[in-house]
């Protein structure tokens, strides 16, 4: 049996550290259990259920694999699962009082820290039947991941991410929120390079195999300038505007982009 030794690897591009298969191996048991939870969660998702009600079933899940919730206690923020409706952007507290209601679109948000590496992944469930508006923001805003994974590929350039996402999203009428972006993830949640959802072409550094990113288009109905309620986290737009949310954590290698937080 191969000995595993928790040690990173050195190698880096511009700051940004590689990371080796056998880390990449770890990275993808991280976010599996990520895809659990995010994939139980939808399906308990109804109207009547709470916000809290999903923060208890992500950390049951989340024990019971054996992981640590990744979020909670993270710069101070006191849950482990952002659940975040309607216009609230990301960082939506899951508390008791928030109870989903028939037509809302709600935003989950889970990490994992497991074996020394983290997960991380988003998605955005209808609750019930939803308006045609709401359907649609969702629908654009998932291809506009799966667009912006298409151009992970060796060689391209950070950027050609960025724009895949913002011109999908801008084609269909809707705008990026630029005050929060994606990032690089390993033996920290939070590694270079940020990961922005707009950006030009043939910009940022270059792809190389064994970087792991998380991509996460968050996109509105309206103007992307938003503000922070008072409790200090839960981010929501200024006008009131729809917001939704997906990510996956992938990893950059010779045989093409890999979606680690994927069932």
């Amino acid at each position: 049996m191969r000995k595993t030794v928790l040690i990173p690897s050195p190698r880096r591009a511009r700051g940004i550290i590689l990371k080796a298969p056998w880390e990449i191996d770890i990275l993808r048991k991280a976010n599996a259990i990520v895809a659990e939870v995010l994939l139980r969660l939808k399906e308990i998702i109804q109207p009547g259920v709470t916000a809290w009600d999903l923060n208890r079933i992500a950390e049951e899940i989340c024990e019971k694999r054996g992981a640590r919730p990744a979020f909670k206690g993270y710069r101070g923020y006191p849950f482990s699962l952002c659940v975040s409706v309607n216009a609230e952007v990301v960082h939506g507290m899951p508390l008791k009082e928030k109870v989903l209601k028939e037509g809302d679109i709600v935003s989950l948000d889970f990490g994992t820290f497991y074996e020394g590496y983290y997960g991380d992944a988003a998605i955005t469930v209808a609750v019930g039947e939803v308006s045609a508006q709401a359907y649609d923001l969702m629908k654009v805003t998932e291809e506009a991941l799966n667009l912006a994974i298409e151009k992970a590929h060796i060689g391209n350039r950070l950027q050609d991410i960025s724009v895949a996402i913002q011109r999908h999203v801008e084609k269909h009428g809707y705008n990026v929120v630029r005050d929060f972006v994606g990032h690089g993830i390993g033996q920290s949640l939070h590694e270079p390079p940020e990961v922005p959802n707009f950006g030009r072409p043939g910009k940022g550094p270059r792809l190389k195999a064994g970087m792991v990113l998380a991509i996460e288009p968050m996109v509105v109905t309206g103007s992307y300038q938003l503000e922070i309620l008072p409790d200090g986290w839960t981010a929501v737009t200024k006008d009131g505007g729809l917001a939704a949310h997906f990510e996956h954590s992938i990893a950059i290698t010779a045989q093409g982009p890999q979606i680690l937080s994927k069932v």
